[in-house]
């Protein structure tokens, strides 16, 4: 499966972005992670393709939501009133059913990164 990220970009602090994600072929979960320079990459929101369950970490909860499109194997986060921490590489992963939801290493699959840059 290939990932292919995108929608990244330089925005100002309260600003938004939306990132995208299209997968060549279907995989279980779709994560978005993120890593900071000097930074270990962490995990930033999960969606589940059936049933659309979704998982977020606490820090973007209420600003960021992940949504996908089954149809086009699309998965996107809609990304709000962002802040200056939320400045980093943004990366796009696809794991089975056996992926624990929040561990970047389980993922199967991973797309090339996008930068997402916040002035304040």
């Amino acid at each position: 499966v290939q990932l292919q990220a995108s929608g990244g970009g330089l925005v100002q602090a309260g600003d938004s972005l939306r990132l995208s994600c299209a997968a060549s072929g279907r995989t279980f979960v779709m994560g978005w992670f993120r890593q900071a320079p000097g930074k270990e990459r962490e995990f930033v929101a999960a969606i589940r393709w059936s049933g659309g369950s979704t998982y977020y970490r606490d820090s973007v909860k209420g600003r960021f939501a992940i949504s996908r499109d089954n149809a086009k194997k699309t998965v996107y986060l809609q990304m709000n009133s962002l802040k200056p921490e939320d400045t980093a590489v943004y990366y796009c992963a696809g794991g089975g059913v056996t992926t624990s939801t929040y561990v970047s290493d389980e993922y199967d699959y991973w797309g090339q990164g996008t930068q997402v840059t916040v002035s304040s």
